[in-house]
């Protein structure tokens, strides 16, 4: 009891730290946009990225405030220190890394840097113009980008960095070797002008220091906070609709790539960056207040595949596509389910039903529109009535009916009944009741035979009905029971759009209702077999 009472006090710590998290990262954000206009995204996707251990890389012409959106995420961490440099085909590590330390060198025969106000010491780097870096700085940001660790001399010393900002106007060199460098940056974002007039007017005329930021202390990140989180971190769960998405995002890329004819348009991602990518957004579930990645988590992949800036709408298409198509559908095996009742249906159609084909006498038409009666113009005028006329008649009294020669005239109206003998009828003139067949013809007609099955039969078929139909309530269930949480969530997502919403919850509510269409024509199946006399 005392262990039950210890373990629901530690979950609900945890609950109540999870909940600071999301308040704490709202606030945070909130501070760091705070006067800025159009520059909530990357804001939002630099710290995301930057709690993540990952690096951004921004695109984009002078002048965009590139460089502001490192000077503002710094004030994200509680002691933060920020590094900033503009590469030059002439810088020298001594620039980036810091300069060789005298002292060490003639005293202790060591080749060392000191680093503490350089780049291995800073927590958030701001590096532009990146690709005209030197090979010997692009050797060691790799090291640092992917293990955050700098070889300083003979040592590898720990990089307490949470994130490089990395920027230029152009894309890397084809040919100069920048692409292992290029593929350590998870997040790339395309930054542009200022588009609506509006906050163009108040960006050119507010006086306010774009680069003072007000951050309260509580809500900035200290470093014991940012490994707690990281732990926090690599334990939410990613779940199978979230997995099935990337396999079909990853299988489109894969498509597309096969219908290029150029190397240059290709969009080439590795294992690595996909493992990365989990990494984001997982940290987005957790900044978001959630134990599990969702399918608005997986809007994240638009920014983390593209190449180059025209790949951008394809990826963003091919994401949208996915979670639209696939995102539930797959988890659910919904293509499965609904080959397996069909293939059901067809076997118990072909076992219970008995298609007989007879040959019966029926009415011929005559135009479409007539039929012809047998007789001849002795008794009075006219051997054609309307089809329609002739099913309205009975048996029991006689009623007026128009009567037509050849050429669809209207010759007589007479009172007429049906024959007591089929296709046949009966016609009354002066007094006298004539009884004449209709001109008929052969005519096959399939019907159906209904045939019980065998007792073994149908209990194989109750089986198999009850796995389905078992396995169909279960999704169905587990859709609905997470639906009002899961789906309430979407919207409030503190990094993707929440116009994005109703993609994951169309494809939500299309799912459950294909899923109860296949369980009522499972329930009809039954019906059909059991319900035979």
């Amino acid at each position: 009891m005392e262990q039950e009472t210890v373990t629901e006090a530690r979950e609900t710590a945890a609950v109540q730290s999870t909940i600071q998290v999301r308040d704490k990262t709202a606030r945070l954000i909130k501070a760091l946009t705070k006067g800025l206009y159009e520059r909530e995204e990357v804001i939002k996707l630099s710290l995301l990225a930057a709690v993540a251990g990952e690096s951004i890389f921004l695109l984009g012409p002078p002048g965009v405030g590139k460089s502001l959106i490192a000077r503002r995420l710094k004030h994200a961490f509680r002691d933060g220190k920020s590094f900033e440099y503009l590469m030059s085909r002439f810088s020298t590590p001594d620039e980036v890394f810091g300069p060789i330390s005298i002292q060490k060198l003639r005293e202790e025969d060591r080749y060392e840097r000191k680093t503490d106000q350089y780049l291995p010491g800073a927590n958030v780097v701001f590096l532009d113009e990146i690709w005209k870096s030197s090979p010997a700085i692009q050797n060691a940001l790799l090291t640092i980008l992917n293990e955050k660790i700098y070889r300083n001399g003979e040592q590898e010393m720990k990089v307490d960095l949470h994130g490089i900002i990395a920027a230029s106007n152009e894309l890397p060199p084809e040919g100069e070797s920048f692409e292992p460098l290029w593929d350590r940056f998870l997040i790339r974002y395309k930054m542009d002008g200022i588009q609506k007039s509006r906050n163009f007017l108040r960006m050119i005329t507010d006086t306010q220091d774009v680069y003072e930021v007000q951050v309260a202390p509580q809500d900035q990140i200290s470093n014991s906070e940012l490994k707690e989180w990281s732990k926090a971190i690599d334990q939410v769960e990613v779940p199978d609709e979230v997995l099935d998405t990337i396999q079909v995002i990853r299988k489109k890329v894969e498509d597309y790539n096969t219908s290029r004819k150029d190397r240059a348009s290709l969009v080439l991602t590795y294992d690595r960056r996909w493992k990365k990518i989990i990494r984001l957004m997982r940290t987005s579930a957790f900044l978001n207040d959630r134990p599990k990645a969702d399918l608005m988590d997986c809007f994240l992949i638009i920014h983390c595949l593209w190449n180059k800036p025209g790949q951008e709408e394809v990826i963003r298409e091919i994401v949208g596509e996915s979670i639209r198509k696939h995102g539930y559908s797959l988890t659910t095996r919904l293509s499965m389910l609904k080959k397996e009742t069909e293939a059901f249906d067809k076997e118990v159609d072909g076992e219970i039903r008995i298609r007989n084909t007879v040959t019966r006498e029926m009415p011929k038409p005559y135009e479409e529109t007539y039929f012809e009666l047998v007789k001849d113009s002795s008794q009075f005028d006219g051997k054609y009535i309307r089809i329609n006329d002739f099913h309205k008649l009975s048996r029991e009294e006689f009623t007026v009916t128009n009567f037509y020669d050849e050429e669809n005239n209207l010759v007589n109206r007479l009172e007429t009944k049906k024959g007591l003998t089929e296709h046949t009828v009966l016609v009354k003139y002066s007094s006298v009741e004539y009884s004449f067949s209709l001109i008929t013809m052969k005519q096959e007609e399939t019907e159906m035979l209904m045939k019980k099955p065998h007792r073994l039969v149908q209990q194989f078929w109750n089986e198999r009905y009850e796995k389905l139909h078992g396995y169909i309530l279960q999704q169905i269930d587990r859709l609905e029971a997470e639906s009002p949480e899961e789906l309430d969530q979407v919207e409030t997502n503190l990094f993707i759009d929440h116009r994005l919403a109703p993609i994951v919850t169309a494809n939500h509510r299309e799912v459950t209702e294909a899923l109860h269409r296949v369980r009522l024509q499972l329930e009809q199946i039954k019906y059909s077999y059991d319900n035979i006399s």
